[in-house]
């Protein structure tokens, strides 16, 4: 190897991931490692050149994982102190507050490699900080960033009242880690009594279960989605499927719609979408009910009159080898519900798996309207909100389809 510098272990690899690091894909698998000049522990940085010893980034290298290196960066004048994680932490936030504007309340801070911080989700609800570490080198460093999320933050007028971590992912085991759950011990924070908290989206409350809720505790990707729907609900009957913390339904209501019937399988769920309906004082415009969506929609007929239909199902696949049986389980439930609407009708129909690619979803939903005998108008396609940014060169960070349609 000809290249080395600042004492770190150089890995060598392979033509195959000098091309993927060189068209802007942060990881190295590990196949591609074909030589290490020395002995380096698990979650330290390594420099990573190519076979002719050109560097091309620094990362964090973990022997446990498929995912042997993680780049950071790609400057051969970084280093790795804490002037530079409070950089990134810097152009995290200001992007935040470019692209989201006044409504901070609650937002997605960090998204991973998107930020330049691989494996690591930040979400904050209201004044929590709720952190996800899926990798060893950032999990190391923790110590480090989690002080200076609170800085940045606190210093630019937003109270943190505390850090909660949800490592309770088997993801975490991958990468030689042990999964848990709880308050992160940081100086000029509190453990609070409760974690829950109420968080304000746009205009509407509510109620995060951030120690026990899916994911972080809310799903924060759909706000300007829910939004879309809002602005067509009026005095339409709405069902919202899959409805889970009632975040689409309640929109519509927002929106003036006559009447939102909110359905879920989980009847925790459907105790949270009630609780949230009565937090905003709109519950006696909305029902709820207890049920699998596939065996509702079969079982109706249309003379419920429903004239608006939201699909928002959880992911069918997170994997390729699954996604052959997820297009079946979206076609199912998109054809059930085109069936149901009437002629004019909307419909609001999504996936959050990135391994359903819009591609895919677009030929499911062309098939389904061709066996419903209907055509679809497209009124919009949208992704995820921009505190979720989309990485043109990581397709990884590319998952959420939403589509709008009227059934014509």
């Amino acid at each position: 190897m000809s290249f080395k510098k600042r004492g770190y272990v150089v890995a060598e690899v392979s033509k195959k991931a000098e091309a993927s690091l060189q068209h802007g894909h942060p990881w190295i698998y590990d196949a591609e490692v074909k030589n290490l000049d020395g002995k380096p522990e698990n979650g330290d940085i390594v420099d990573v050149v190519s076979g002719r010893g050109r560097f091309l980034g620094s990362g964090m290298y973990n022997s446990h994982s498929k995912i042997r290196i993680r780049l950071l960066s790609r400057n051969a004048n970084d280093k790795f102190d804490a002037a530079f994680f409070e950089r990134r932490i810097r152009y995290a936030w200001e992007y935040r507050k470019t692209v989201m504007g006044d409504d901070l309340d609650c937002c997605r801070i960090i998204f991973g490699e998107a930020d330049t911080f691989p494996g690591l989700t930040v979400d904050k609800f209201h004044d929590i900080l709720v952190t996800q570490t899926l990798s060893l080198g950032l999990e190391k460093r923790k110590d480090m960033i989690f002080p200076l999320l609170y800085k940045v933050l606190t210093e630019d007028g937003q109270k943190i009242r505390g850090i909660f971590e949800r490592n309770d992912v088997k993801v975490r085991e991958l990468e030689g880690m042990e999964q848990g759950k709880g308050f992160y011990a940081l100086e000029g924070t509190e453990i609070p009594d409760s974690t829950n908290v109420i968080i304000t989206e746009n205009g509407i409350k509510y109620h995060v279960d951030f120690e026990n809720g899916q994911k972080t505790g809310f799903f924060l990707d759909q706000k300007y989605n829910r939004l879309a729907v809002s602005r067509i609900a009026k005095g339409r009957r709405v069902l919202d499927c899959f409805t889970h913390t009632g975040s689409f339904a309640m929109n519509a209501v927002m929106g003036g719609a006559d009447h939102v019937c909110a359905v879920d399988i989980s009847q925790d769920a459907i105790a949270m979408a009630k609780r949230n309906a009565g937090l905003n004082g709109i519950e006696n415009k909305m029902s709820f009910e207890c049920a699998n969506v596939f065996d509702l929609l079969s079982s109706m007929n249309g003379r419920e009159g429903y004239d608006f239909i939201i699909l928002d199902p959880p992911a069918f696949t997170k994997s390729r080898s699954t996604v052959e049986s997820a297009v079946r389980g979206y076609k199912e439930i998109n054809l059930r519900a085109m069936k149901l609407l009437p002629h004019g009708g909307y419909l609001a129909t999504c996936s959050c798996s990135h391994f359903m690619t819009e591609q895919l979803f677009e030929e499911m939903l062309r098939s389904a309207a061709l066996d419903a005998h209907v055509s679809l108008r497209r009124i919009e396609y949208r992704q995820q909100s921009p505190d979720h940014p989309v990485l043109y060169n990581v397709p990884e960070t590319e998952y959420l389809k939403f589509y709008l349609f009227q059934v014509v």
